[in-house]
């Protein structure tokens, strides 16, 4: 039976067993002995480590880039817009001031018209307070008598006082207030016709004012001889030019023949005005430091780029100056 099976005492001496494997470590193997021949011999392969990949890194570089670009495109972009937005803003304001300079300019211009048209109207008139007064007086005695009337009604409605006694308060009161509203309304008819004086002679004074214009020469010389004012002629050749009466200054600043109207430049007590616009033969007042009334400009001859006219001034204003009368002696 032994015979039968070849592999049996293989078996027992191990014959038949598969060879060991030994893993040795570099060091090791280094020292090991030289194999035996016809021993197994075994290689031990070490695993190269990872290489570190830098594709990822290149392709992200162009668009570090290009996000950077953008953004300082963007800011450049915002401190355009920004310094646009300042800069409007400034204007808008350099353009607001000038209209507030203006208004204010055609504020003084209308302050002195009104100014000087009062004026002229008081001295004509001789208006005063005193019949104010006295209406205001008249109404204030009215409501006085009224609040006392009241309360002794009511004093007499409390102490339950008889119809009779009621009624004699209430005449004796209706009296008192009768005679004082007759009174009131006297005084009511004498404001409304002092209205009515006033209004007339206002209109009288502006038909005066508006119609004590010289358009010649001569006009100019027959209202010097009228009035208690003195009159200095002037002419503006041409853009910019200039010419000074006593203390004022006047410059041309443009002309519009077409329309009639011209616009110039007046310097007086420190400051420069404009008066723009202004038509043909239209009176325009304007105040200067020590005058009693407003001065008057006039502008009678207009052509392109020059004008012609005068200067109205209160008697002795500029007294180193010679006025129209002077220019023209024995005129």
């Amino acid at each position: 039976m032994a015979d039968k099976d070849p592999t049996s005492g293989h078996s027992m001496f191990g014959l038949n067993d598969a060879p060991t494997r030994r893993v040795t470590s570099p060091g090791e193997a280094t020292a090991s002995p030289q194999p035996q021949p016809g021993a197994p011999q075994y290689v031990l392969v070490q695993q190269a480590p990872p290489s570190v990949s830098t594709s990822g890194s290149g392709k992200a570089l162009p668009w570090l880039v290009a996000v950077l670009a953008v953004l300082a495109i963007a800011n450049l972009a915002l401190v355009i817009m920004v310094r646009s937005q300042f800069s409007d803003y400034t204007t808008k304001q350099a353009d607001t001031m000038n209209l507030i300079t203006r208004r204010l300019d055609s504020s003084d211009e209308r302050y002195a018209q009104l100014r000087g048209q009062f004026q002229v109207t008081s001295e004509k008139l001789g208006l005063t307070q005193q019949e104010l007064g006295r209406a205001h007086a008249l109404a204030a005695e009215v409501q006085k008598q009224q609040e006392t009337a009241v309360a002794q009604l009511n004093q007499a409605i409390a102490q339950k006082a008889s119809a009779e006694e009621v009624n004699k308060l209430q005449a004796d009161s209706n009296q008192k207030i009768g005679g004082l509203s007759t009174d009131l309304a006297g005084t009511k008819q004498d404001l409304a016709n002092t209205k009515s004086e006033f209004t007339n002679a206002l209109t009288g004074t502006k038909g005066e004012l508006n119609g004590a214009i010289a358009r010649t020469h001569d006009e100019l010389v027959a209202l010097a001889h009228k009035g208690d004012r003195d009159y200095f002629e002037f002419t503006l050749p041409n853009k910019k030019a200039q010419q000074k009466l006593g203390t004022v200054t006047l410059e041309l600043e443009k002309t519009n023949p077409s329309r009639n109207v011209f616009s110039v430049y007046l310097y007086f007590d420190d400051k420069k005005t404009e008066r723009s616009n202004k038509a043909m033969n239209e009176p325009v007042f304007f105040y200067v430091q020590g005058a009693s009334t407003a001065l008057e400009l006039v502008v009678n001859k207009l052509g392109k780029d020059s004008v012609s006219g005068y200067l109205s001034t209160p008697k002795g204003f500029f007294p180193n100056t010679t006025n129209v009368l002077g220019q023209r002696p024995g005129a």
